[in-house]
């Protein structure tokens, strides 16, 4: 797909749905790019199509290396709070012409897939929390007999 094309899709696409930002497509294009590697590499396949919850987790593996700890800063400024947010630019994506999708795909398969503060913020939150010093109690002076 040229990307002159690309663009001009994208600009009609936002014009229709201004819930979100055009980086959101942008970064959910580039996040499926990563996605479809990864299962490439793992499997040792062709490219093929993704289903919906891989696409999720390569979506949240692609923000977490791309962004860090500003992953979920960047999502909620793009308009995207939840997982279904990534089904609805997924399937204006698909409407347009731009992504393809089999019988089987749905918007319901976005639906819940995880809680954002948990799939953003955890990986960087202490694994226990830090050790609170301990109360120093005051020095006794040795008794005198």
């Amino acid at each position: 797909m040229q990307a002159i094309h690309f663009e001009e899709v994208l600009e009609k696409i936002t014009a229709k749905d201004p819930r979100y930002h055009r980086d959101a497509y942008l970064f959910v294009r580039e996040a499926l790019d990563h996605t479809q590697k990864e299962i490439c590499k793992k499997q040792e396949q062709q490219l093929r199509h993704v289903s919906g919850e891989e696409l999720l987790d390569g979506i949240r593996d692609y923000a977490l290396r791309q962004y860090g700890p500003m992953s979920l800063t960047l999502l909620h400024e793009w308009g995207v709070r939840r997982t279904d947010d990534f089904g609805e630019i997924v399937f204006n994506m698909v409407e347009a012409g731009l992504l393809n999708k089999t019988d089987s795909d749905s918007r319901a398969d976005f639906k819940d897939g995880y809680n954002f503060e948990e799939a953003f913020l955890k990986p960087f939150r202490p694994s226990s929390p830090p050790a609170t010093p301990r109360e120093s109690k005051p020095a006794q002076s040795p008794e005198k007999h």
